[in-house]
């Protein structure tokens, strides 16, 4: 294998990074499963940190860092923009993993009713996955330190990061200075900031599975830079997205930025790597219609699912001054969000800090009509 990687890649790698990035995608929505089911069955437990005494929800905590453990390692092996698409995976499983585990108990017309467009968005997912598989790029570059500085010094890439610092800047400068919260400027500055998580995280480890297949990489200055920007990235790109949270539904946070964050990442990769160099037209053509049904398909999946309820008040008999109390049921639930945190994409799957839900509401005092 060692060899095939030196000639400029193989299609036995292709496949080790894809199903790497298929098997992460996948545990991981099954471990935010797993640690969602956590949170529910201690639903009402007024210690606000209790899943973290439960079996079940480290258990979900260890297999989340295999599976983006996995992910990592896939950008060793598998184009970037391969790698990247496959973040659709986390959706598409966990969509199913709803289906499984419904409890609602409603009749097929309904159901479909209710859950078609997801239905319809699962099966363009799987489409799509299928044709940027069969029809993606299959140049993988072997990622020596050399390689990393031949490409970070080439005009295109330089082009390209100059391009992309003059238009984070700007987006920066309305999102701080002028106010300009809208989704679409927050998720750009997230996608940007993917862009550079992905190059990063490519060459990162790239040069880690050469080192220990024996050649060794990380005493190369460009190894601590492209650590130190790849940490950097991920920090201030997980900052944004918990900004936009905060501010808007997870649903169509979930949808937007996959799309937003994978082409980014494609052209990243496409810049950077040049991973399309040796690709024909129709190639080409058909990844970006995969790529399409993908986007439409997770945006499906995505826009069915509901809006948390973060307050459901309760009325109580309890008295005062002869006015019943509204109590909050003291829950804390976790975000019912949508996608995986994957590099590049950051899409937040259940994967989100418990939200503790508002305190008693204070009532005003009421007179009491008997002194009357």
């Amino acid at each position: 294998m060692h060899n095939s990687r030196a000639d400029g890649g193989s299609y036995t790698d292709n496949l080790i990074g894809t199903l790497l990035a298929i098997f992460g995608n996948v545990l991981v929505s099954i471990s935010l499963c797993i640690q969602k089911y956590s949170h529910v069955k201690l639903a009402g437990t007024k210690d606000l940190r209790a899943f973290y005494h439960t079996k079940t929800w480290w258990g979900g905590f260890v297999l989340i860092c295999l599976g983006e453990g996995a992910n990592f390692v896939s950008y060793a092996f598998a184009p970037l923009a391969l790698v990247s698409t496959l973040n659709a995976v986390s959706v598409l499983t966990s969509s199913i993993l709803g289906f499984i585990f419904l409890r609602d108990k409603l009749k097929p017309k309904d159901f479909a009713k209710r859950y078609g467009l997801s239905f319809l968005g699962s099966i363009l997912t799987i489409g799509g996955t299928f044709l940027f598989l069969a029809f993606g790029p299959n140049s993988h570059e072997k990622l020596q330190a050399e390689n990393i500085v031949t490409h970070l010094v080439g005009w295109p890439v330089l082009l390209y990061l100059l391009l992309e610092i003059i238009t984070f800047c700007l987006l920066l400068y309305f999102y701080k200075r002028r106010n300009a919260n809208y989704l679409v400027i927050i998720l750009l500055l997230v996608a940007l900031l993917g862009s550079v998580t992905v190059i990063t995280v490519k060459a990162v480890s790239g040069m880690l599975v050469l080192t220990i297949e024996g050649t060794m990489q990380l005493d190369y200055p460009i190894f601590s830079v492209m650590f130190v920007c790849m940490v950097a990235a991920v920090v201030f790109q997980a900052g944004f997205l918990s900004q936009a949270c905060k501010l808007y539904d997870s649903s169509m946070i979930a949808g937007f930025n996959y799309i937003l964050s994978t082409v980014f990442a494609v052209i990243a990769g496409a810049v950077f790597y040049v991973e399309f160099k040796n690709e024909d037209v129709l190639h080409i053509c058909m990844f970006l219609l995969g790529s399409a049904f993908c986007f439409l398909g997770v945006f499906l999946i995505t826009k069915n699912r509901k809006r948390t309820k973060t307050f459901e008040p309760y009325v109580t008999m309890d008295m005062v001054n002869g006015v019943p109390i509204i109590h909050d049921k003291g829950f804390f639930v976790q975000s019912d969000t949508n996608g995986a945190f994957s590099y590049g994409a950051l899409v937040n799957n259940d994967g989100a800090a418990p939200a503790t839900l508002p305190v008693k509401l204070e009532q005003p005092p009421v007179p009491n009509l008997k002194e009357d």
